[in-house]
């Protein structure tokens, strides 16, 4: 498997760009006749995008996404309805294609009418620069920004069990209200190979459980996520070196939306071992990557280990503490805090080498619970000043 360049577009035939107009980006994404599935969010208000693209999903096949950030376009109703089936409208007669082969998204402000005046412009621009390149790809994946603060892109080319050389590319926005059950995220996945709609939404699935759905930035869910794999069939067959890949691609886009938390100074990984379920294993992790004073701590590079052995107890999960064990880890030292329900590293000498762990720009917490066979891991960061503000004054 080789990681090469290009996002969405190292897929041959994949075109894509993007364009901005002031907070208003919209992104054009074109793979032809396709067959495809998504995920979406779980949050019981859904934004009026959402609902039209399930709604063209149910065939199993698309041709085209448009995606817009600076407005959700949710909570908005019958004309919130009407402006998703225009931007469909436009990209469909753009280019020659049905309406319902389009998946409309859009992430931003709630409760807002769309500005078509800004979007209809727009798309006609994007639809005039549509290329199968990396350009392509980064101009997509920047124009559906709001608070990221870097584009989200990742592509990679691996074989098939039949011999067939393929690849997956992905881009993805997301950087503040993210929970457990993805986030204010969006991503968008091309692959060359061959599948049926169910075999997509399969693998799907699968990687977006152990991926984006570990991510946690501050435990919002958003009413616009969605994650939507597109398969143009010039490849080979859909086999497990494709859910491999799949997952990698995943995995690789939720660390950088992690990363890339609203004001966030610190990428936070929690892995889990020796879980008694798999369920169990999800649960520690998450709910010690989404606690707001391990964040807190983790801002403050306060060694306050009591923080994450007081979210273990209260995540839910079949837990014996005499035999839990918590390792703080950076890139080039650990330090083991708690061996098997005893405190390891009470002196000061230990309590230095956390702290200065804790003052590094990724950290990694692991935690042993010594109960079964089961692991996960979850991806945070922390919580700091600037997420505050950033919040506070999203609107103004």
């Amino acid at each position: 498997m080789k990681m090469i360049e290009g996002g969405v577009c190292a897929v041959d035939n994949i075109l894509a760009w993007g364009s901005r107009k002031g907070k208003y980006g919209l992104g054009i994404l074109y793979a032809g006749k396709s067959t495809a599935a998504a995920v979406f969010t779980s949050n019981k208000i859904k934004a009026e995008p959402i609902k039209l693209t399930m709604k063209h999903l149910k065939d199993g096949r698309l041709s085209a996404i448009i995606a817009n950030s600076g407005n959700a376009n949710c909570f908005t109703g019958p004309e919130g309805m009407e402006d998703a089936q225009r931007m469909a409208k436009f990209v469909a007669e753009g280019l020659s294609i049905p309406e319902d082969m389009v998946a409309v998204a859009s992430t931003g402000v709630i409760g807002r009418k769309m500005p078509m005046n800004i979007i209809e412009p727009l798309t006609q621009k994007v639809l005039g620069g549509l290329e199968n390149s990396p350009r392509g790809s980064r101009r997509f994946a920047e124009a559906i920004m709001t608070t990221d603060t870097f584009p989200k892109e990742f592509a990679v080319e691996f074989e098939l069990e039949d011999g067939n050389k393929a690849r997956i590319g992905g881009v993805a926005k997301g950087s503040g209200m993210i929970a457990p059950n993805m986030a204010t995220m969006l991503s968008f996945i091309t692959t060359d190979v061959k599948a049926s709609s169910s075999q997509l939404k399969e693998a799907l699935r699968t990687a977006v459980d152990e991926t984006f759905n570990m991510v946690i930035v501050d435990g919002d869910e958003s009413t616009n996520d969605m994650v939507i794999l597109m398969a143009t069939g010039k490849s080979g067959e859909i086999d497990d070196n494709f859910q491999e890949a799949l997952n990698l691609t995943c995995r690789e886009l939720a660390k950088m939306i992690a990363k890339d938390g609203e004001g966030a100074t610190k990428y936070m990984e929690v892995e889990v071992l020796n879980a008694k379920s798999q369920k169990d294993a999800r649960r520690v992790a998450r709910t010690v990557a989404s606690s707001s004073l391990v964040k807190t701590a983790l801002f403050g590079a306060d060694p306050n280990w009591g923080r994450i052995i007081a979210a273990i107890g209260y995540s839910g999960a079949v837990i014996d503490e005499k035999k839990v064990s918590i390792i703080l880890e950076s890139e080039n030292r650990n330090i083991e805090l708690i061996k098997e329900g005893m405190i390891a590293s009470e002196n000061n000498r230990g309590l230095k080498i956390a702290a200065d762990i804790m003052n590094e720009d990724e950290i990694r917490i692991i935690i042993d619970l010594g109960i079964g066979k089961e692991k996960a891991k979850a991806y945070g960061c922390d919580l700091t000043y600037d997420y505050v503000k950033i919040n506070a004054e999203y609107t103004t």
